[in-house]
């Protein structure tokens, strides 16, 4: 007997577990949404390692469910750890003009945009990693336990830009960077002039980091290119000062890569526990 289809009544949106938002109005004026994974086990006791993920509104959900599902098992997946998206008030996944802004260098970029409009403002990113530094990370403190010296900073595209402009400015910053598809052609390459003198910065500080630059094997030559001299510039022996690990993605694009690269960068930040 064939049984009548009934209206099921949606009672709420659906919404990624253990994640909470939160709004944070930084003194240059501006507003970010921040979003926020928190393990459900207990912190170490130095606090949680955290992975600080830019464009917030597009990857957030992606990660923090990655994170959840990969960390499950104590001996067999990845640390448990924080995912803090930093996006913006708004239900899209990118928000041009204020990401424009935020993750470029200060300098206008010549000509128009590939579809003939002008370029959004730019040459934010000094007060946006201030932002981050000086207002975000204590917030956060103030609100989870977190291990500070255990922190990582992701960025795509132009975020991938401003990952590598806060490796160059602010190496103590992070324990770890992950350049995706990194817009390093900005201002004719202009960020490249300020990689020379990394290595021997972060010797002088006596500072590690640990650099991810991954790319689409199928994106604009520009991209390629970029991610291609970034690497080359900062590739060095394994176990100095800065270990870089380069990835091109098979059959990947600007946009399909960021979730292949997901799996990868988590484990990279947060490598697989003992005996997995």
């Amino acid at each position: 007997m064939d049984h009548p289809i009934r209206d099921i009544e949606v009672s709420s949106r659906y919404g990624v577990p253990l994640t909470e938002t939160f709004m944070l109005h930084a003194q240059s004026g501006l507003s970010y949404r921040i979003l926020v994974y928190k393990p459900q086990t207990a912190a170490p006791e130095a606090g949680y390692p955290a992975l600080f993920a830019l464009d917030g509104n597009s990857c957030f959900g992606s990660l923090a469910e990655a994170m959840r599902l990969q960390s499950r098992h104590p001996q067999q997946g990845l640390v448990p750890g924080m995912i803090v998206g930093i996006g913006y008030e708004s239900d899209e996944p990118f928000v041009v003009n204020r990401r424009f802004y935020d993750y470029t260098l200060k300098g206008r970029q010549a000509g128009l945009r590939p579809d003939g409009t002008p370029w959004p403002e730019g040459g934010g990113a000094e007060a946006f990693l201030a932002f981050i530094e000086c207002e975000l990370k204590p917030e956060l403190a103030r609100r989870y336990p977190m291990d500070f010296r255990r922190q990582a900073l992701f960025g795509h595209s132009l975020g991938g830009l401003f990952t590598l402009y806060a490796l160059a400015e602010k190496p103590q910053s992070f324990s770890h960077y992950v350049a995706g598809s990194p817009s390093v052609w900005w201002n004719d390459y202009e960020l490249l002039q300020r990689m020379p003198d990394l290595r021997r910065s972060l010797r002088e500080q006596g500072l590690q980091a640990k650099l991810m630059i991954a790319a689409g094997a199928g994106e604009k030559a520009a991209i390629l290119e970029g991610a291609f001299r970034a690497n080359e510039l900062l590739a060095g022996e394994a176990g100095g000062e800065l270990e870089v690990d380069y990835h091109l993605f098979e059959g990947e694009t600007h946009v399909s890569v960021i979730h292949p690269l997901i799996s990868r960068m988590l484990r990279f930040v947060f490598p697989l526990q003992a005996n997995a």
